[in-house]
């Protein structure tokens, strides 16, 4: 159970209170400093997945708590980030993706239930939804109100405030067509009689 992909999920777990706590420090970089501790989380949990994989660590803790840490951690940003900006454009987006999460959670429970939950994995567009969702929030948890230095030059603060906002709502868009996807997969599961 103690394997380390499953400890680096935990260690994400022990990140949220953190993560909580930082953004709402009174501090000029309270904001930015919560971007860079749910960067690590997003880090960490793709290097958790490829360690048990590349170790062979695979296991059904981790298989279980794994989506937990996941679904924790997005969904606290999801609403701080709402409490923060105050807008529908923020909050609509963000009560179709946690009742998203809420409701794949319950059909893969029933599509487990019969022996079936293979019919609703995780696909590729599923990945790539999880991408989106990903980097638009930490741009809205960012928020810069100043040009970012690069190797060669600034980068305008304004770019990544509206590549946070294509990318949340690119998220919403995937959101919504993964949820029909998979809807769609269970569906002859659900109408069945017995």
């Amino acid at each position: 159970m103690w394997t380390i992909p499953n400890q680096i999920t935990l260690f994400r777990i022990v990140l949220i209170p953190v993560f909580i706590l930082v953004f709402y420090l009174p501090l000029s970089w309270s904001h930015f400093g919560a971007f860079a501790i749910f960067w690590i989380a997003s880090v960490s949990d793709a290097l958790d997945g490829y360690l048990a994989r590349k170790l062979n660590q695979s296991s059904a803790f981790g298989a279980f708590i794994d989506p937990v840490a996941d679904k924790l951690m997005v969904v606290a940003a999801l609403v701080m980030i709402v409490e923060d900006y105050q807008t529908w454009l923020v909050a609509i987006p963000a009560i179709i993706m946690i009742a998203r999460e809420i409701f794949i959670s319950g059909l893969r429970e029933f599509m487990s239930s019969r022996g079936k939950r293979d019919v609703i994995a995780v696909s590729d567009m599923g990945k790539v939804k999880t991408a989106a969702q990903m980097l638009g929030i930490m741009g809205l948890i960012w928020r810069p109100d100043y040009d970012i230095p690069l190797i060669l030059f600034y980068l305008p603060h304004e770019v990544i405030n509206y590549a946070a906002y294509f990318f949340y709502f690119i998220a919403t868009v995937l959101t919504v067509s993964t949820l029909v996807d998979y809807f769609k997969a269970a569906w002859p599961e659900l109408k069945a009689n017995n």
